[in-house]
């Protein structure tokens, strides 16, 4: 079922938890470990993220370099099938740009019709860590614009062969993201959502914002995108505090703000485990006032960790 048909038949907010594939030569009964404890929360989809693969440039004795993978997380297709037949949830796997040629996409979007996925999120991803800019592969989508144009075309039935007769069309329900407190690398907010009204236009169903901390950001937000006449629903995306180092690395990582009332009280506790907790106050205060709110969903990032997010579910659900 489509997410947007979801959203449309629910009576009261939707939990939803997004997770992180296990590394190369993982065992993927260590995802299930972190999925099991909030199923009793009936989510109503698992986003099943994608990180773009790393690599080093080794050194040949003739003085080239070679280019070595050291970390990568496969099998997100294969994923999306395990958890639907586990946990008879929707799967919603992540389309990244990076490290993808338009054919490779297609294929995956191929596969994915197949297993009868109906959801994609879809989205540029992160630039290689010793890139100063986003560079895409080969005959790859070059942002997150023109890979929702291109499952949109294969909703249409388009495909990149277009001598193709009579190809079945596909019915993906396409998801973007969207930036509270603004995408680092556009030049302020409201060329930010011209971009995202861009995205909605060209056929995006619905928004999962970054994590924000500040309520007041989110719904300052939300107002500004009707204000463009952006009317899909919007999905808060929340994750708790868990350390103090996330103090210098929540904000460096993901160009976010913290609030003075939550940074003063990181910093006046004593250790991870006090910040935690705070971490999970926090964010239950953060979903009663947003399913107040009645927004559609409350998506929390567990990153396959499910304590605190169960600690939150069970005060808000």
């Amino acid at each position: 079922m489509k997410l947007t048909e979801i959203i449309n038949n629910a009576n009261d907010t939707l939990f939803s938890i997004e997770i992180l594939p296990p590394l190369k030569g993982k065992d993927i009964n260590s995802l299930y470990a972190g999925i099991d404890p909030l199923m009793e929360f009936k989510p109503a989809f698992i986003d099943v993220t994608y990180h773009r693969e790393e690599f080093i440039l080794r050194k040949r004795k003739d003085g080239g370099f070679d280019k070595v993978y050291t970390r990568k997380r496969p099998g997100t297709v294969a994923i999306c099938a395990a958890l639907m037949n586990r946990y008879k949830v929707q799967a919603v796997p992540h389309l990244i740009c990076g490290g993808f040629s338009k054919e490779e996409t297609e294929n995956a979007l191929i596969d994915l019709n197949f297993l009868g996925i109906q959801n994609v999120l879809v989205l540029r991803g992160d630039s290689v860590k010793n890139e100063a800019n986003f560079v895409p592969e080969p005959d790859g989508n070059k942002d997150s614009l023109e890979l929702l144009n291109q499952v949109e075309a294969m909703n249409n039935g388009k495909y990149l062969d277009h001598e193709l007769e009579n190809a079945t069309p596909t019915n993906f329900c396409i998801g973007v993201s969207g930036y509270p407190e603004k995408h680092f690398e556009a030049p302020n907010m409201n060329s930010d959502l011209k971009w995202l009204k861009q995205k909605v236009d060209a056929g995006a169903d619905y928004i999962v914002t970054q994590m924000f901390f500040d309520n007041s950001k989110f719904f300052q937000f939300v107002d500004r995108c009707k204000a463009m006449g952006i009317n899909v629903p919007i999905i808060p995306g929340l994750k708790p505090m868990a350390s103090k180092k996330q103090l210098v690395a929540l904000p460096k990582i993901f160009h976010i703000d913290l609030p003075d009332d939550l940074v003063n009280a990181v910093e006046a506790c004593k250790d991870d485990k006090a910040v935690k907790q705070v971490g999970i106050e926090w964010a239950i205060q953060q979903s009663k006032e947003l399913k107040a709110a009645g927004v559609p969903v409350l998506h929390y990032y567990t990153m396959g960790l499910s304590e605190a997010t169960k600690a939150i579910a069970s005060q808000v659900f």
